[in-house]
């Protein structure tokens, strides 16, 4: 635990960022010891893996830097976790964040858009749910507490005026739990493909359920975080290409971080994305979603504002 906003920066940290950051032989500025907490995501989500091949690689590339990765129930517990002091940095989508007046949360601020989640609606393949409002009354995982899955799947339930029993079941224990027949149907709001259902489609013929309409009416209730989108054919084993809905990523910092320590953490996340791996070193392991990272959508943050840092090297890449 971080708490009441300690940050732990040396001495030298802090003088460096005020003053204008060394350069290290890597060509990163030097930032001085500085060490940071990124919250990431429950086993099995794809926030678990992309945030930890992003701390790797910061720590790698950033002279000084040590970002230590830490687990949680995703969206809504890292921003919790980062308003309270816990931690500096984390993931989370862009539907949880955006505040009912179209504001980010006050003392957070965006490094950047990272990736789109696409919302996953899975059943087994022999399952009687064929749709939607085949939902009624069904045991559905709502994914993790304080999840990105959570926020956006009971929304989507009120919408569409769906009376579900819910649980409340990570990723992985979701995947387990529809394997084992102890739930009909389980949410998830992840990269594609995700880890949990890629294994469990692997094992077990399993089915996606179309949110065509449901799409529709996130969009026309919610503008601005949401878009329609397809979870292609090649994403899981025997699953057809499924429409739903997406919903874009972010990576956000505590406001009070120096600006010259989160201009280096941007500079590295664009500069070495072809190199954020799961396990950090096997090409044959990439990331998925780290091919959506680029400078092209990283500044598209919505209603939510850049770090004055990661703004700045967005207007210094263009000189």
């Amino acid at each position: 635990m971080v708490p009441n906003l300690e940050l732990r920066l040396s001495r030298r940290a802090v003088l460096l960022a005020a003053g204008g950051l060394l350069v290290g032989c890597s060509g990163q500025p030097e930032v001085g010891k500085v060490h940071l907490r990124l919250a990431t995501g429950p086993a099995g989500a794809v926030y678990r893996r992309i945030g930890g091949s992003l701390a790797e690689h910061i720590s790698e590339q950033v002279p000084g830097a040590t970002v230590v990765t830490v687990p949680s129930g995703a969206s809504t517990d890292n921003i919790r976790m980062l308003r309270a002091g816990e931690v500096h940095l984390g993931l989370t989508s862009l539907d949880a964040l955006i505040t009912s007046d179209g504001s980010a949360p006050e003392g957070l601020s965006a490094i950047c858009r990272l990736y789109d989640s696409h919302l996953h609606l899975v059943v087994m393949a022999g399952s009687a749910i064929d749709e939607f409002r085949d939902l009624e009354g069904k045991r559905v995982s709502l994914g993790a507490r304080d999840s990105g899955t959570e926020f956006t799947s009971l929304r989507l339930l009120k919408l569409g005026l769906v009376n579900a029993d819910g649980r409340y079941l990570s990723q992985a224990a979701s995947a387990a739990a529809l394997r084992d027949g102890e739930i009909d149907a389980m949410f998830s709001l992840t990269g594609v493909p995700t880890p949990a259902v890629m294994e469990l489609a692997q094992r077990h013929p399993i089915r996606l359920i179309p949110l065509v309409a449901q799409a529709d009416a996130l969009f026309t209730a919610f503008p601005g975080p949401y878009a329609p989108a397809m979870i292609p054919t090649t994403a899981y084993a025997g699953v057809p290409a499924t429409r739903t809905v997406a919903v874009p990523n972010v990576l956000l910092v505590r406001d009070d971080l120096p600006d010259d320590l989160v201009h280096a953490i941007t500079g590295t996340i664009f500069t070495h994305t072809g190199s954020i791996t799961f396990g950090g070193r096997d090409d044959a392991e990439a990331v998925p979603e780290a091919w959506q990272i680029n400078v092209r959508t990283g500044i598209s943050t919505a209603s939510i504002p850049l770090h004055p840092g990661a703004a700045a090297w967005f207007r210094d890449r263009k000189r």
